[in-house]
């Protein structure tokens, strides 16, 4: 649980401009959705520019892939995080610093394979953890904040 920054202005545009805390909350919600997240006892809300996720995630995998899908959202500038987990953890929980990756200007997902495992080949291991945030391997942008998993 925690406060994850991210930047504002990269991301989907979901939002118009002049929408209500509501609004924005079901904005983002429904973009969150559309990535096939079970979402039934999740809870948004908006706070200005930043989103509290509240509820129960299935596990630690998916709450940390709905916490990423909420901030690459144009316009959020940070997620707070009050999910619980579903299916309790069997082991520690893993660094935060270790399981997000904020893309930087020139980054691949190669590249950031080589950089957080060691080995460039393991790219579609991150590029099927953010399915389907991600589209293609080669659709990634600065700012953008990646789940990186450790198995």
């Amino acid at each position: 649980m925690g406060l994850f920054s991210f930047i504002k202005n990269a991301g989907e545009k979901v939002f118009g401009g002049a929408e209500t805390p509501e609004e924005k909350a079901t904005k983002v919600k429904d973009q969150v959705a559309k990535q096939g997240f079970d979402l039934s006892g999740v809870t948004f809300s908006a706070d200005g520019d930043k989103i509290v996720v509240a509820g129960q995630a299935l596990d630690i995998n998916e709450k940390q892939k709905i916490l990423a899908t909420a901030g690459n959202i144009d316009g959020v500038e940070g997620v707070e995080d009050q999910l619980t987990l579903k299916t309790p953890l069997k082991i520690e929980i893993p660094d935060i610093s270790k399981t997000m990756y904020t893309v930087k200007s020139g980054d691949s997902l190669s590249k950031i394979a080589k950089e957080v495992y060691g080995d460039p080949m393991q790219y579609p291991k991150i590029f099927e953890a953010n399915k389907p945030m991600l589209k293609h391997e080669d659709k990634i942008y600065p700012g953008q904040v990646l789940y990186i998993p450790q198995d």
